[in-house]
């Protein structure tokens, strides 16, 4: 039908200010410390990018709302441009992006320099070590982590956390979501890699009546407060990090220091992520032999590492390898072999559902940054190995 005649009958709706007004009353929602936001306004400087994608707008407007005075977006990265001119790879999780905004970051002696995806729903952070004065990279697991424990530890505070609180991660993400749960009494649960999921168990939350939704991660740099979206949100990340920023600031504190706190109270939980790419049909049929290799051939050793658990989510089985025990898994097939090791590590392989990819996911738990990387880094190298 013609334009004219779809507004008509009502078929045709533009979304402008009045779904903007109400997305950022959403997003104010989660703040949990305004006052000390107002108070530390002029003493907290912050530098973003929306390297050319949709997130200038939203990002400077809530963050100006909510009362920040120094906010600096990088000029050439400010307005969209689906070329991505100054960046080959717009991505948060590659430093690469993050070049101008650490360079303006430097001239601004920003406390933490912030850049959002294109489409802003997945949030890459830096923030000054001031024993180096150098700006130091957080990982999705990390800033993710950050802002829980922010909001964790300051409704404990005021007593807000209900008593079927949930905290909604995924299975290759952190463990230290576990150990913060423990910490704040609240669930948690795991879903399959992919936002979708997380958004998922705030649906079945609301119809069941079963638990409260606090907090949702993945490693992959998104995470969602709130229940106003069903997928990840890095304006409401935003938001949150710079509050936090704030709040400790007025402590003293960096954001990086409060990560090292965070690490000396939980544990250092140390993860990452190795892929191979194998492209064509013949790539295609390597990474299925590598996947089959796998299953068929269980294995109790990665490297140094005793397995004490494998969970094969494909064929839907759990095999303890410690009690001889074999269960079932209660998440939706998908072509994942994941591997419970001992002493808090873990590792998981699965191939991209994307690209040509075959990714292998991991984590280590030790006491000390130091033995962390390192344990890390032995690992990684075993897994790889496993599929030579």
């Amino acid at each position: 039908m013609p334009k004219e005649e779809a507004v008509k009958n009502g078929l045709y709706n533009v979304i402008g200010k009045e779904i903007d007004d109400r997305y950022m009353e959403e997003l104010k929602k989660q703040s949990l410390n305004a006052d000390i936001v107002k108070k530390m306004a002029d003493d907290i400087t912050i530098v973003y990018t929306p390297l050319h994608g949709t997130g200038n707008k939203p990002v400077r407007r809530v963050l100006a709302e909510l009362g920040f005075k120094n906010v600096y977006v990088v000029p050439e990265q400010e307005l969209p441009d689906g070329n991505f001119p100054t960046v080959s790879y717009p991505n948060p999780e590659d430093p690469k992006a993050f070049e101008l905004a650490l360079k303006l970051g430097k001239e601004k002696n920003a406390d933490i320099v912030l850049a959002t995806d294109p489409d802003a729903d997945r949030l890459g952070v830096y923030a000054k070590d001031p024993k180096t004065n150098e700006y130091v990279s957080f990982t999705g697991n990390m800033s993710a982590i950050l802002i829980a424990e922010y909001i964790l530890s300051e409704k404990k505070k005021r007593g807000l956390i209900p008593a079927n609180g949930a905290l909604v991660t995924t299975i290759v993400s952190t463990n230290m979501a576990k150990a913060l749960a423990k910490e704040y009494g609240i669930k948690e649960i795991e879903t399959l890699t992919g936002f979708k999921f997380i958004g998922e168990q705030i649906k079945f939350f609301e119809q069941n009546h079963t638990y409260n939704y606090l907090f949702g991660f993945e490693e992959s740099y998104g995470c969602l407060a709130g229940t106003h979206a069903r997928d990840k949100d890095s304006v409401v990340a935003c938001l949150l990090l710079c509050e936090a920023a704030a709040f400790y600031k007025a402590q003293g504190l960096t954001l990086w220091e409060q990560m090292i706190r965070i690490y000396e109270k939980y544990g250092y939980y140390r993860e990452t992520l190795a892929t191979i790419t194998l492209k064509g049909i013949e790539g295609q049929e390597k990474i299925k032999a590598i996947m089959e290799k796998l299953r068929n051939n269980p294995t109790s050793q990665v490297g140094k590492f005793k397995v004490e658990e494998i969970r094969d989510y494909k064929l839907k089985v759990t095999h303890n390898l410690i009690t001889g025990e074999k269960g079932t898994t209660d998440l939706p097939e998908s072509n994942v072999l994941y591997y419970a090791l001992e002493n808090d590590a873990w590792c998981c392989v699965r191939p991209s559902g994307t690209e040509p990819k075959i990714k292998f996911y991991m984590g280590v738990k030790k006491n000390t940054m130091e033995s962390a990387n390192s344990e890390l880094e032995e690992l990684k190298n075993a897994m790889l190995a496993m599929c030579e």
